[in-house]
């Protein structure tokens, strides 16, 4: 009689999770304000709309990034895209060559309070030289024949942007592009539970973070 009933239980638990079953919940039940639970200091949330589209919202201390894009039910889950990420965050607006000791680059961005986390590494078969940014946006390495340039931002540093230049140049100039801060996601899955999503996160560790469902 035990296993009898423990069949069933099986038998109905399969039924649950079966792909017939998953086909039954409809995006407009999905759809709702879902928001990460239990990591310290770090508050976000995924919003996703009945029209498909969704925004990716993130906070670490004083820095606020988002996201946003489409998504989609696929057999138990909520798979998230954006728009394709960007090969760079910079624009090489001009180099040349410059007499003098130094090997120069300035970035320009008109809120210069973010230009003091720019950090940059010049890439040479003599040695690499790593400088940051000053507060008027340049830093200044000891001069070598570059041929890669790498730009760090402190506020995104799941990504950099590298550069291949001329290696007579010493003198980049460098201007920042709007996408910047924004987040980019490629097949992020999230798994629907009872009282919300538990999945990955583009900007953390772990693929069980658990996001409730807020309305």
């Amino acid at each position: 009689m035990q296993f009898i009933i423990k069949l069933y239980l099986a038998l109905g638990l399969a039924a649950m999770l079966s792909p017939n079953a998953f086909s039954q919940i409809s995006t407009d039940s999905i759809a709702g304000e879902y928001h990460l639970q239990d990591v310290m200091e770090t508050a976000s949330a995924v919003l996703l709309k009945p029209d498909s589209t969704f925004e990716l919202f993130f906070s670490y201390g004083s820095v606020d990034r988002k996201g946003s894009g489409k998504w989609q039910f696929d057999k138990g889950k909520i798979i998230l895209n954006s728009s394709p990420k960007p090969y760079a965050d910079l624009k090489l607006v001009s180099s040349k060559a410059k007499s003098g000791e130094y090997t120069t680059v300035r970035i320009r961005h008109p809120n210069k309070q973010i230009l003091p986390y720019f950090e940059v590494l010049a890439k040479s078969p003599d040695g690499d030289q790593f400088g940051k940014m000053d507060a008027k946006g340049y830093v200044k390495l000891p001069k070598v024949k570059a041929g890669n340039l790498e730009v760090f931002f402190s506020f995104t540093p799941e990504r950099y942007s590298a550069f291949q230049v001329n290696p007579e140049d010493n003198y980049f100039v460098f201007q920042v592009e709007p996408w910047i801060m924004e987040i980019f996601v490629k097949d992020m899955a999230l798994t629907v539970h009872e009282n919300g999503l538990v999945g990955s996160h583009p900007l953390l560790r772990g693929n069980s973070l658990f996001y409730r469902k807020v309305n």
